[in-house]
């Protein structure tokens, strides 16, 4: 017999093991079937390690009190909620995989009120029931000049609910270099085809025009449906009609013309790389019957979908009986409220929003933070820190393709590639999210809040340590 094939023969059954584990009180306290799970997943990674060699000590791995604080650890870390804060030092402002807009501390103070009994079905002056979204709807007419507005939990809904309501199982006409997919393969032909409208295409993937529109109404024509391909760009010999020409032709011609906006930016803000982004406000006063967006990108708030426009069209949506399916709960109505004061105190210039703020740091800002955090890590064992250049992204289909300068700290770790360090900082107590540049790893500075530098710094130094002590 192999010197491991009797290492791996030594290895307690899990039966005695977890006898002996509940003998700790903190550990019998656990519910069975998750004590079984925890010890069975210890169990296998000792295995693992005797037999590639990485250990030889069977008493240490499972001893008694070794292997309780090895399930003990184990058990905190399945018990550990999975959607917690993280820091974001991808440069990537409005990531998917983080959450999209950060919300402002208003907006995080709003949710947290309203987490118990909150005001949300019932008009807190006279004691009657009341629509959930009026006070978001009232201020969405005032912030973009719609007749009415609704809201549901996102704008994939928003845009499914809408077409439902209003082409009542006619066709909608869409350009065909709007026909968009977006992630997690959300496709434009599927939604429309979901909601019981059938779909005309007309011009081509570059050049579209108002007469290819009008070419192609009929009596079953319902809509006219624009698009904002916010997450891709068509350059060269392209044209689109302006929205005042779809609105005027849909008029003339008794249909209704919705724009899908996605994006959300609600008025013209004074920041690159945005100043040409197509607007909520703009849209509603070039005539559009519908204009849907989502709330958790440009506008800075929760995940929802927003539809605001002309209130016979508002009204159909909001007595459709899928509304019902898709309405937001009252901590997304909280935080809501709170991002539209926020742009509702802010008529001109950016609104006190944390992606406006992000934006509006200048290089002097930037060139702080980055030697802050070099500097700090200044010092650790094996670490290159250097501030350089870079570029990031806005993200999340708005304007993607828009880079943003930026400044960053390059992460060299002696002993360490790119990806274990990054995978390090990921998996450590205070999650990093950082970008691997070719050798190197990049902590840009744009996306981190300034409250964030302490325990970014803590969480490279805990990921250097961890990477030194692997075999």
């Amino acid at each position: 017999m192999t010197e491991k094939a009797s290492l791996l023969r030594r290895i307690p059954k899990v039966d005695a093991l977890l006898e002996r584990v509940e003998r700790h009180e903190d550990l019998r306290a656990l519910s069975r079937p998750l004590l079984v799970e925890v010890v069975r997943g210890v169990v296998d990674r000792h295995r693992a390690a005797l037999a590639a060699g990485e250990s030889t000590d069977v008493e240490a791995l499972f001893g008694e009190a070794g292997f309780a604080s090895a399930v003990r650890a184990a058990a905190a870390r399945v018990l550990r909620r999975k959607h917690r804060g993280v820091v974001n030092a991808t440069g990537i402002l409005l990531h998917t995989g983080l959450g999209r807009a950060p919300l402002s501390a208003a907006a995080v103070d709003a949710a947290r009120d309203a987490a118990r009994y909150a005001v949300v079905e019932v008009d807190p002056d006279t004691g009657e029931r009341d629509l959930r979204e009026n006070r978001i709807a009232a201020l969405l007419c005032e912030l973009t000049g719609a007749e009415a507005a609704t809201v549901v939990n996102n704008n994939a809904a928003a845009c499914l609910l809408t077409l439902r309501a209003l082409s009542e199982g006619r066709d909608a006409i869409i350009a065909r270099g709007e026909q968009v997919e977006i992630g997690g393969g959300f496709r434009m032909p599927d939604v429309m085809a979901a909601s019981g409208c059938g779909m005309v295409e007309v011009g081509t993937t570059n050049r579209t025009y108002a007469s290819d529109y009008e070419a192609a109404i009929t009596e079953r024509t319902a809509l006219l449906l624009k698009i904002h391909t916010s997450n891709f760009r068509v350059v060269g010999f392209t044209h689109a009609p302006a929205e005042e020409e779809l609105a005027a032709l849909a008029r003339s011609r008794g249909v209704r013309y919705v724009h899908d906006l996605g994006s959300g930016m609600l008025r013209p803000v004074p920041v690159s790389p945005l100043e040409d982004e197509p607007s909520v406000r703009a849209s509603v006063e070039a005539g559009a019957d519908v204009v849907m967006f989502s709330g958790d990108k440009l506008l800075c708030g929760p995940q929802a979908g927003l539809i605001v426009g002309r209130r016979e069209c508002i009204d159909r949506v909001r007595s459709h009986p899928l509304y019902r399916a898709v309405r937001p709960g009252k901590l997304d109505l909280a935080s809501l409220e709170a991002t539209l004061l926020a742009w509702r105190r802010a008529p001109e210039g950016l609104p006190a929003l944390p992606l406006y703020e992000m934006l509006g740091r200048d290089r002097e800002t930037l060139d702080a933070m980055a030697g802050r955090v070099a500097a700090g890590l200044d010092g650790l064992p094996g670490v290159r820190a250097t501030c350089v250049d870079t570029e990031g992204f806005l993200g999340s289909g708005s304007a993607p393709v828009r880079r943003v300068a930026s400044r960053a700290v390059a992460l060299e770790v002696a002993g360490a590639s790119p990806d274990r360090l990054a995978d390090a900082l990921r998996r450590g107590d205070r999650r990093v999210y950082a970008r691997i540049d070719g050798d190197r790893v990049l902590l840009d500075v744009r996306t981190v809040f300034d409250e964030e530098v302490e325990p970014l710094l803590e969480s490279v130094a805990a990921a250097v340590a961890a990477r030194k002590e692997e075999p």
